[in-house]
């Protein structure tokens, strides 16, 4: 079921002032979200500073320390919130402030997230000290810290521009895609993080929501702890990777809602569950607008689909990505849909079940062709399927 409205708010959790800008000045606004995932109880991720870039001449921005630009650039530390963030709780349209800061008006044309080496003095779900500063809680209440690759620790930069306008406030969200950003231990035995962040702005995005149910009438109930990912399907990308990009996704929550946060466009909105069949619709979305999609899952036979993964004559920070599609058709058009994705380490393994039938997977690296394999998962079975670069 589809229904659409006006986007006339969006909830917010913290206030918005203009009044700080002298002339030439104006005001930008960041907030925090996450594009979630499945695989973890928690990912916490400490940010100590935000900066930003602006390319020759004018004014400077404005920072917190009143500090100059380094030798680098017109890199300015805007922001420094110095805190700890389980990125899990900010799914279906929770955001966190990062904070306001005051710019010159221009064009500013990248961002970067300085991570923390250090946590806050702030607790974990298990309502323990935090270990680290960056680290993941996995299903079995594991926790493993995650190391921040050498090539990253200068900053994680965001290539997006955005425009500062005199006396006015731009609102950006950073959507930090847990599940991307987290790579699988391989021979090292750590955990990595490899930040994939979008940039939001909230005066073009809309709003995809609804609830993910199974069965009918009096038997029907809430399906917490599905995924729910807006897909787009390129079937003449130059490259296999690229043929599926997930725009956006979520977890549902305990009452089987979702939100999601999206450019205009058109998508394949796909639910995934284990136990359950997917589901999938295609959906356009204005500008602006808010539309609602509704999902029943039904039950279905699993299978496990699992490996190792090796890239020869690879360090430990090398990884590639695994994705799991199937064919599936829409209206009279047979399109591909990614059900799961993994980051795994040069020496890992991963393990996924799946329901039941034909896949496809898609296994790219750094410097290497990409390779499609045809795999079947089977009922009640574990089918290796090993990759190899």
């Amino acid at each position: 079921m589809i229904k659409t409205s006006c986007l006339l708010f969006l909830p917010v959790f913290w206030t918005i002032s203009c009044s700080g800008g002298g002339a030439g000045t104006g005001t930008l606004s960041l907030a925090l979200t996450d594009a979630a995932s499945d695989d973890y109880q928690a990912v916490y991720v400490t940010i100590d500073e935000v900066q930003v870039h602006r390319l020759g001449g004018g004014d400077e921005a404005e920072t917190d320390e009143g500090e100059e630009a380094d030798d680098e650039g017109e890199w300015e530390t805007i922001l420094t919130p110095q805190t700890t963030y389980n990125l899990l709780d900010l799914v279906n349209g929770v955001r966190v402030d990062l904070g306001l800061a005051t710019l010159s008006a221009g064009s500013y044309t990248q961002m970067r997230l300085i991570i923390g080496t250090g946590p806050d003095d702030g607790i974990n779900l298990f309502s323990q000290a935090h270990p680290f500063a960056n680290y993941v809680i996995d299903t079995d209440g594991e926790t493993h810290e995650l190391k921040v690759p050498s090539g990253e620790q200068t900053g994680i930069k965001i290539v997006e521009g955005f425009e500062i306008s005199e006396n006015e406030t731009t609102e950006l969200i950073l959507d930090f895609d847990a599940s991307a950003s987290v790579v699988i231990a391989g021979n090292s035995g750590q955990y990595l993080l490899k930040p994939t962040i979008k940039v939001l702005n909230t005066v073009e995005f809309s709003i995809i929501q609804g609830t993910v149910t199974t069965g009918e009438g009096d038997e029907a109930s809430v399906v917490g702890g599905a995924m729910v990912s807006a897909q787009v399907f390129d079937g003449g990308a130059a490259d296999a990777k690229d043929e599926v990009i997930v725009e956006a996704a979520t977890v549902t929550d305990e009452d089987g809602n979702y939100a999601l946060f999206v450019e205009p466009g058109t998508y394949n909105l796909v639910v995934t569950k284990e136990g359950f069949g997917e589901e999938v619709l295609e959906i356009t979305v204005a500008s602006g607008e808010t539309m609602t999609a509704d999902f029943v899952l039904e039950t279905t036979d699993t299978g496990t689909l699992g490996g190792n993964v090796t890239i020869a004559d690879a360090d430990d920070e090398t990884y590639a990505t695994l994705s799991f599609r199937k064919a599936v058709t829409i209206g009279e058009v047979e399109e591909m849909i990614q059900v799961a994705s993994f980051n795994v380490a040069n020496g890992g393994d991963y393990s996924v079940v799946v329901a039941t039938g034909d896949y496809e997977v898609i296994s790219s690296t750094f410097d290497h062709d990409t390779q499609m394999s045809a795999v079947t998962v089977e009922a009640d079975m574990v089918t290796t399927w090993d990759v190899s670069f």
